[in-house]
Order: C-alpha cells, then structure tokens, then sequence
C-alpha cells in the first residue's frame, strides 16, 4: 500500500506535467496553423493519413471561415481530391462535414450536389445500398427545384445500382429519360453524356442485345475521342470486344480488347475499374483459346491491387472464378481450390449486400407508388365510381374470357386442320423416296458425286448426329464447305440449315406417327435422338416446319390409335 502511494505521489505531478505539455503543444500548433492560408491546409489535410492527424487542420481551417457555405465547399474539394485518389471512406468523411455544414444555411444546390457525391463515393465502394440512400436525396431536392443537371446525373447513377440488382429494363428506362434530359443540359456533348451512353451500351450487352450495344457504344466512341476522354474509350472499346466475343468474332474481339489495352498503357491510366475490366476480358479471351497461362497472367495483373472492399465488385467475382477454372484446367489443384474458397466466401457477402440493396428498391418503389396513389385518390369520388369501376370490370373480364374461349376454339381449329393437312402429307409420301427439289438433268459429274453422297448420307440417316454440321458433311462428300452450301441451295433449293432441319423434321413426324415406343419419349429425349441439343431448338423448328407444337402433334397421334 506504502509503495503505491509512493508511486502515485512521484508519478502524479509528472502526468500533470506531460498533460500540461500536450496542451501547450497543441495550442503551439493552432498558433502556428492560424497563419496558414486555406490552401496549405487543405494540403495538410490530404497528405493526413488518417482523420486523427487531420483533426488540427480541420479546426484550423473551420476557424478561418464564418461563412459556413465557405468552409463547406472546402471540405468538398478535399473530398473530390480523395475520390479520384480512389479513397473513398475519406472523400464520404469530408462530404459529411461539407454536409452537416451546408444544412445550418439551406443552401439546396450545394447540399444537392453534396449528395451527389457522396451517392458517387458509396457507388464506387460498391455500397449499393448507401449510394441509393443519397442519390434519393439528391433526386428530391433536383426535381423539387427543377435543377435539370442534377436529375440527370442522380438518374444515371441511379441506373447503374438497378443494373447491378438485374432490374435492366427499369434501369434502360432511366438511361433513356435522362438521355431527353442531355438535349437542354450543359452535359450535352461532354464526359457526363458518354458516361450515360457507356451505361445503356452496358444495359443492353446485359440483355444479350448485341446489336444495340454495339451501336451505343460506337456514338460514344465518337464523344470520347473527341473529348480525349480516355476512360471512356477504354470502356467502350472494351464493350465492343464483349459484344463480338458473344458474336464468335474471336479476332474482332482481341482487336477490340487491345485497342483498350493500348490507352490504358500509354495513357497510363490508374482507375481500377478500367485496369479490372480489361485484364478480365483479355484473360477469358485466352481461355477459351485454352491458353491457360496466358490468361492466368493478364488476371494475376489485376490481384496486387485489389482490396478487401473490392469483394463487392462482381467483376473480382468473375475473376476469382477464372483464375479458378484456369488453374483447374492446367492440372494445379491447390491454387484452384485456393481462389474457389476465396470466391465462395466473397459471393455469400455480394448476395447480402445485394438483396439488402433490392429490398431497399422495392420499399422505395412501394413508397412512391402510395405517394401517387394519395395525389390521384379522392375519398369523395371513390364511393362514387366505385359501381362503375365495378361493372367495367366485370365487361372487361367478360369480353376477356370470350375472346379468350373464342381464341382457344379458333386455334384448336386451325391446329387440327394442321395436323390432319400434315397427316396426308407424311402418308403421301412413299418410305424410301426421297424429293428432289430439281427435276432437271445434272451433267456435272462432280456436282453429281457430292448430291449421290448426300443422298447416300441421308439414307444412312448421318443428320440425326448431333455433330453434323457443314464442316463434317462437306468431309463426308469430300468437298469443302463453300461449295457444299451452294450445292445444297442449288439443289435443295434450301440454306444448309435449313436442309438438315428438314430431314429431321421429316424424320421425326414419320416416326412420331409409326413408333409408338418413340412417342413415348419425352421432348428433349426426342429432341436428342435426331440431332438437337436442346429441346427449344427442336421445338422451334418443328413448329416452324408444321405450325404445331410437338407435344400437341403426339397427343393427337396417340388419340387417333386409342380411338382406331
């Protein structure tokens, strides 16, 4: 006890001591910083590594201004300098205080455009749900205050987060309102507008539709360039190569690919995303060349700068499966299992944060639908239409159902006209005989040797291989594929596809009708056995060939036999 009093006594006055020193330390240092200009602070504040050693600097600087909307604009250019240093958590720090800065005077444009940035900073981390939370924000005060600029930023970002949630359609139907919006803004023909461009192009390669993609992406190429807006070529560029990827232009695609790859490189371009973006589809280009290595290469660019955070972005994702995939199919199990692990622990956090996201859209939707039901609702005239609305819709189910009965009776009778038309035809036809589509006589022994092996081909039934395609056919014939094409269109009077879907057609109702085993397989099983490899495939094409479904034209075969 003696010694821990003694030990108090001797240790007390050197903590008052060390205390009143940090005090005046710290009053040293705001003396100090009080002759600094704004700009020398601001300085110090980005080179602090962390919002503690930055905390004098704040204060010094908050002392500067008595105009809060000063001080605001301020922080927010500390902040844009952390979010193009891809800093995210600190750019949102000094958008709060610029935030809570601004509130105090009710200025609506900065708020709104302080908003904006924050939606900006969280979309970039990949935090969905907090980007959605301030674009909203920001989109009430732009619409409230008819700020044009602002809606049309807030709704292509906006786009972006429902595209990321799958919602495509709602997603291009933004993209499309905020591209009316380009034509009386100020972002007319600037980094904005090829951003918005770059995000439908981007929507539709998500909708498998190729051809708008492409078409999207070639006006923003113009923009881009134009603007030197080097980015934005590299996202476009990159999105061409996955719009002739999906084509099977494999040569177009690397193409493509490298051009993004040239102005990432001499640009020397930083933006993860871009870096991302390009390793990956470079990397699963060569892989389905199986060149495994090379792959491997282009996506370990990408690891040394990826960070935990980045586990929100699908797009490590999709790199954490291919890496997986290449090293399995190189025989390295280990590093395989490795990045597999690593993707199945990663994808259970995207998929929460993901629904989180989703459900937070649904509420909002939810929520803006009972604001329009409240303006368009009056309790005094809902009593009143109530009868009405009541008997329109019963008429309109009324009308509905008839014309669906209707409908139902027309089709079953156009269907068994179909099927008993197509029932003479295939009893017409003699088992061993075979159409020609031309009666004429061919002097052109060589013409003549490729239509005898097609005709040899057809009797040994070589359609029904799920491989035979014009290349393997044209072997068969001994020919190549060009001229075997022009044969067939010659003298089939019918593209090569087409040819082979009709034998196999043709095929498929003989048998159908004859072999009471084989109508007893299901679609695809049928569709398997001549030749499909889907049964949609089959589906389509028969209904095509006879207007019937498959399955309606066996049912009405085994009808006829169960009442014969």
């Amino acid at each position: 006890m003696k010694q821990f009093l003694l030990k108090f006594i001797l240790l007390t006055p050197l903590f008052l001591l060390g205390n009143t020193l940090t005090n005046a330390n710290q009053s040293n240092t705001q003396d100090s910083l009080a002759t600094k200009s704004p700009q020398e602070l601001i300085e110090h504040l980005i080179q602090s590594s962390n919002s503690k050693q930055s905390k004098p600097y704040e204060v010094a600087l908050s002392n500067l201004f008595n105009d809060n909307s000063i001080l605001a604009e301020h922080y927010y250019s500390v902040s844009d300098t952390f979010y193009e240093k891809g800093k995210y958590d600190r750019s949102i720090y000094y958008l709060d205080k610029a935030i809570k800065s601004v509130k105090g005077v009710k200025n609506d444009s900065l708020l709104c455009k302080y908003f904006i940035a924050s939606g900006n900073s969280y979309l970039k981390d990949w935090k969905n749900q907090e980007s959605l939370d301030y674009y909203n924000k920001a989109l009430n005060i732009a619409q409230s205050n008819g700020y044009i600029r602002n809606e049309f930023i807030t709704n292509s970002s906006i786009s972006i987060i429902l595209r990321r949630m799958g919602q495509l359609d709602k997603a291009l139907k933004v993209c499309k309102n905020s591209l009316k919006l380009t034509e009386n803004s100020i972002d007319k023909n600037t980094e904005n507008h090829v951003r918005l461009i770059n995000i439908i192009s981007e929507i539709y390669l998500d909708q498998k539709k190729y051809d708008s993609a492409n078409h999207y992406a070639d006006i923003g190429l113009i923009m881009s360039k134009s603007l030197d807006f080097s980015i934005g070529s590299i996202d476009l560029y990159t999105k061409k190569g996955v719009v002739y990827s999906h084509k099977n232009d494999n040569q177009k695609a690397l193409l493509y690919f490298h051009k993004a790859e040239e102005i990432l490189i001499d640009k020397k371009i930083t933006q993860k995303k871009s870096i991302l973006n390009i390793n990956y589809f470079l990397a699963n280009h060569f892989y389905e060349e199986k060149k495994y290595n090379k792959a491997i290469s282009y996506l370990n660019n990408t690891i040394p700068i990826l960070e935990e955070k980045d586990a929100r972005n699908s797009r490590v994702l999709d790199t954490y499966i291919l890496l997986a995939n290449c090293y399995s199919k190189i025989g390295k199990t280990n590093e395989a299992m490795h990045w597999l692990q690593k993707l199945i622990k990663l994808k259970d956090q995207f998929e929460d944060a993901k629904h989180k996201t989703i459900t937070k859209l649904h509420k909002q939707e939810i929520h803006e639908l009972e604001n329009r039901m409240e303006i368009i609702t009056n309790e005094e005239m809902k009593e009143e239409r109530y009868k009405e609305y009541t008997f329109f819709l019963l008429l309109s189910v009324c009308i509905i159902l008839i014309f669906i009965v209707f409908k139902y009776f027309k089709k079953q009778k156009t269907n068994n006209a179909r099927f008993n038309e197509l029932l003479g035809k295939i009893n017409s036809l003699e088992p061993k005989e075979k159409n020609l589509v031309q009666a004429v006589i061919i002097n052109d022994k060589k013409v003549n040797a490729v239509l005898d092996g097609l005709e040899k081909l057809e009797n040994q039934e070589y359609f029904l291989n799920t491989d035979c395609d014009l290349r393997s056919l044209s072997k068969k014939v001994k020919t190549n594929t060009t001229y075997l094409s022009k044969i067939i269109k010659t003298h089939k009077a019918a593209s090569f596809n087409d040819y082979i879907n009709d034998l196999r057609i043709e095929y498929a109702l003989k048998r159908l009708k004859n072999d009471k085993k084989f109508r007893s397989f299901s679609v695809k099983s049928i569709a398997l056995e001549i030749g499909y490899k889907t049964d949609n495939s089959f589906t389509k094409h028969f209904k095509s060939k006879t207007g019937l479904n498959p399955s309606y034209y066996i049912k009405k075969i085994n009808n006829q036999y169960y009442n014969s």
